[in-house]
């Protein structure tokens, strides 16, 4: 039975979530499809509190606000319609007599697609950790036909961190160990810096909890005392970017808890803290670049232009560090549409995912010796960019070999390398790439695969097709005993 005071709370984030999506998608959509989608999405909302009205979550609190909560943070990153009804929903399948036919039939194939890759797997004769492992095979199963399944599977382990203390130790320790392994490295491969940002912090602390607390402590001093001068700055900043005309927002990040910030902590602001200064074209991030350096002393060696050249999963910006009176400061200059595909991704308008890359990886995790290879995802979470000695570019994971690389162009190159040629020099197959490389692959006649090779291989695709290989050679080699 919810209170006055629920029901409240549960109309201000129905309220919210119905105007972030009209603001979002109002603009896309005819009036009609508009008014069809709202129709829609409260009817997943009513399905959600009737299958949900009698269950509570262990903290004690009506069950239906998680799903609400995971609506909400899915619109606020610009996902749709359907997504947010799936979100809503995630959990009906799952805990109640609902069932994914009845889901489709009342809002169609494409949320309960989505229903269908956020609900556990469900057998009997299976046992725990076989269970969570195909529960991982059915959300990669479904994210290689539609992603949107794990951008949600991101927001419910927020929402489910942020709310974890109701739960015994070890299991709130479990859940913080998957996130780790799991859903921070899908994150950050999916561009969602911001939010492997905050699940690294929330598991970090669930399992560090004295040492979290700790942090913030030392933060929050650190921030107090360095607030004043860090106004006259941002005070300095704006009149100086005013009398030039250019238009600036600045903001202020203090790093989370993680382990490179537990690390940092004794180092100060310039390990603590950057600022964020937010113009309305890349020409104006150049001439704030300037601005600041005129202003400032830049420090040598640390700016890093990553407007021209994206890092990693395509953040975009301009790094400089600068001695500003008593602080060394760390500033980053990108545009106002550049914050967002920086802060979600693969969510964000505009961004350019490259899905193909991504399904490959998710389907050759699901070939690996394990059913999730968690280590090669993890080194997969960052990567680097390679030329072929035509020019086209691949992407393939930081610490990847020249063998990597072979198996990526095609699976029988790699089988039939002997050794490469780096930006024309020549290098044995296991040497590590850089990023910028230009590489060519050096052929022979028959395959010479050692079982070495698994050792200098980092991708799934190439570990893969090693050990096919190699079973190969020992299936022929008994048969012909």
């Amino acid at each position: 039975m919810t209170t006055a005071k629920h029901e409240r709370e549960i109309q201000k984030l129905m309220t919210e979530i119905t105007e972030l999506l009209v603001t979002h998608h109002g603009g896309s959509l005819t009036e009609d499809a508009l008014d069809d989608g709202i129709k829609m999405l409260h009817r997943g909302f009513d399905l959600a509190q009737t299958s949900h009205a009698e269950q509570r979550r262990k903290s004690g609190e009506p069950y239906l606000f998680h799903p609400l909560r995971v609506a909400h943070l899915a619109a606020r990153y610009w996902m749709g319609f359907s997504s947010i009804i799936a979100a809503l929903l995630h959990d009906v399948v799952e805990d109640t007599p609902v069932t994914i036919e009845e889901v489709e039939e009342a809002f169609g194939t494409e949320v309960a697609l989505l229903v269908k890759g956020l609900t556990k797997v469900e057998d009997a004769e299976l046992s725990r950790e076989a269970l969570k492992e195909e529960t991982y095979r059915n959300h990669i199963l479904v994210a290689i036909e539609d992603i949107r399944v794990l951008c949600l599977k991101l927001w419910d382990r927020i929402d489910n961190l942020r709310t974890i203390d109701a739960l015994k130790p070890e299991k709130q320790a479990l859940i913080a160990e998957e996130t780790r392994k799991i859903y921070i490295p899908l994150a950050r491969h999916l561009g969602m810096g911001r939010v492997a940002e905050e699940l690294e912090s929330l598991s970090l602390t669930v399992l560090y909890p004295r040492r979290a607390s700790r942090y913030r402590r030392v933060l929050a001093g650190i921030n107090k005392r360095s607030e004043p001068a860090l106004r006259r700055v941002r005070t300095d900043i704006t009149s100086e970017f005013s009398r030039h005309r250019l238009n600036v927002t600045l903001k202020d990040n203090w790093r989370s808890f993680s382990v490179e910030g537990a690390l940092r902590i004794g180092r100060g602001v310039a390990a603590l803290y950057s600022l964020e200064v937010l113009v309305d074209s890349t020409m104006d991030a150049y001439m704030a670049l300037g601005l600041l350096h005129r202003m400032y002393q830049p420090i040598t060696g640390k700016l890093r232009d990553h407007l021209n050249t994206p890092s990693q999963h395509g953040y975009q910006a301009l790094k400089t560090t600068v001695q500003a009176g008593e602080y060394r400061l760390r500033i980053q200059i990108t545009t106002r549409k550049l914050e967002r595909f920086n802060e979600a991704g693969v969510l964000a308008p505009g961004f350019e995912f490259r899905k193909e890359n991504f399904a490959g990886l998710m389907r050759s995790l699901l070939e690996g010796e394990s059913v999730f290879d968690t280590e090669r995802l993890r080194l997969a979470s960052a990567t680097i960019q390679v030329y072929t000695p035509h020019g086209e570019s691949r992407m393939l994971p930081e610490g990847s070999s020249a063998l990597d690389f072979a198996f990526d162009i095609h699976e029988k190159l790699g089988l039939y390398a002997f050794r490469a040629r780096i930006n024309g020099q020549t290098r044995l197959l296991k040497t590590p790439l850089m990023d910028g490389d230009q590489v060519r692959i050096e052929t022979v006649d028959v395959p010479g695969v050692l079982p070495k090779w698994l050792d200098w291989a980092v991708t799934p695709k190439a570990r893969n097709s090693i050990r096919r290989y190699l079973r190969s050679i020992v299936r022929e080699n008994n048969h012909n005993d």
